[in-house]
């Protein structure tokens, strides 16, 4: 094993300069609003390049490598999409080039979720080179649609008929192996109100002020939610409000919210829906409907996939094999004994683990604390010293057999 370590060690280094070269180019292309085709064509030429077996787009959109062709299927997911910018008069150097300082690369998608593509990338092809693969089928899965956790993995698999044994989230996690996290519910609640002129307003009935006692319980509620030893308490958020009436000098008759909910082990989508239906006032339920949301849109592709807004909690138990060659592959590489922890949003893994029941664990460099900000960033030396861990796993994990 040291020997395989010092032989990856070299060559990581050899190729330090290329794999930051590479993450440097995906972050300057832009993939905001599913607009994620062209940085999937860069990814697939480092792919060519690196001699994979195999790289194609899938139906619905995702960039598909492989390498390998073991019966046991390790996959390695890497969402390749990003949040917009915002307002841009708010980033003090151009979001896509960034800037480099003190060893810190500040970009737009440079932690969430770009920065463990090279790694996997590289990872992968040094595993290959070093013979750690026997009996494996590696693929990289560059997926879409991060704002609906889960929906690319879920056609990947459906649609190319690939099932995993075993899945990889690039996820930030500050160099750590992560084993779970908690879940979410995305949901609606739509309040019926009667419209008037609002010149006589007392002919109408605002659904605006009918709602506004919902929104209220529903503050008050996020205290009382049941909490998880590991995972940590169930959160709910308004994140939204709506109102439709005939014109601005109308009572408006209808009142829409969206709500946020992270779940934990004991929560499901049938106790979400009673607690809040429990905060409609009684005699006014006949008037409020509660929603559960469908992701239906295209992707890049056009292609569509329908898929359930609810997003399971879950988690691998510390003993877990698979948790555990992620930790020795750790203590391997670095000499860093260490738990595993967990992340506070959410992931992919809510499908790969909370949905297909797969043995799932997150290594990523960065802190997820500064993802989706304007100082988003990453450690150019843990991007690199990432790639060690991808191509090392394998070698750990055993067959499963």
């Amino acid at each position: 094993m040291q020997e395989t370590i010092e032989l990856l060690n070299q060559k990581v280094a050899a190729a330090h300069d290329d794999i930051v070269a590479f993450l440097r180019e995906i972050v300057a292309i832009p993939s905001m609003d599913s607009d994620i085709e062209a940085v999937g064509q860069r990814i697939g030429q480092e792919m060519r390049k690196l001699g994979f077996d195999e790289v194609y787009t899938d139906r619905y959109g995702s960039i598909v490598g492989r390498i390998g062709s073991g019966p046991t299927i390790l996959l390695y997911d890497s969402h390749i999409d990003t949040v917009g910018i915002g307002d841009p008069a708010q980033w003090p150097w151009d979001p896509f080039q960034g800037k480099i300082e003190d060893g810190l690369f500040y970009a737009r998608g440079a932690l969430d979720e770009k920065g463990s593509t090279p790694g996997m990338i590289y990872g992968m092809a040094m595993a290959r080179d070093l013979g750690l693969l026997e009996g494996y089928t590696l693929y990289y899965l560059g997926n879409i649609e991060e704002w609906c956790d889960g929906v690319g993995c879920a056609a990947f698999v459906d649609w190319e008929g690939v099932h995993p044994d075993f899945v990889v989230i690039g996820e930030p996690t500050k160099m750590q192996v992560y084993r779970g996290h908690k879940g979410r519910l995305e949901l609606e609640v739509v309040c019926r109100g009667k419209s008037a002129h609002a010149a006589s307003n007392f002919m109408g009935d605002n659904a605006i002020y009918k709602m506004l006692p919902v929104i209220d319980a529903i503050d008050k509620l996020d205290a009382t939610l049941r909490s998880h030893e590991f995972l940590g308490q169930g959160r709910i958020t308004v994140t939204r409000i709506s109102s439709v009436s005939p014109s601005d000098n109308a009572v408006p008759d209808e009142c829409r919210i969206f709500i946020d909910r992270r779940v934990t082990f004991g929560d499901t989508v049938a106790s979400v829906l009673a607690e809040i239906e429990a905060l409609i006032p009684p005699h006014q339920r006949a008037d409020f409907r509660i929603e559960q949301l469908v992701w239906e849109e295209p992707s890049h592709t056009g292609a569509v996939y329908r898929y359930e807004k609810y997003f399971p909690a879950w988690a691998l138990e510390p003993d877990d094999p698979f948790v555990q060659a992620g930790l020795a592959a750790i203590e391997a590489l670095w000499g860093r004994r260490a738990l595993a922890g967990k992340w506070d949003f959410s992931t992919n893994g809510n499908y790969w683990r909370g949905k297909a029941g797969i043995p799932s664990i997150g290594f990523g460099p960065g802190d997820e604390i500064y993802a989706h900000a304007v100082n988003e960033h990453v450690p150019l030396a843990d991007v690199v010293e990432a790639t060690k861990f991808y191509a090392l796993l394998p070698a750990l994990l055993g067959t499963g057999e």
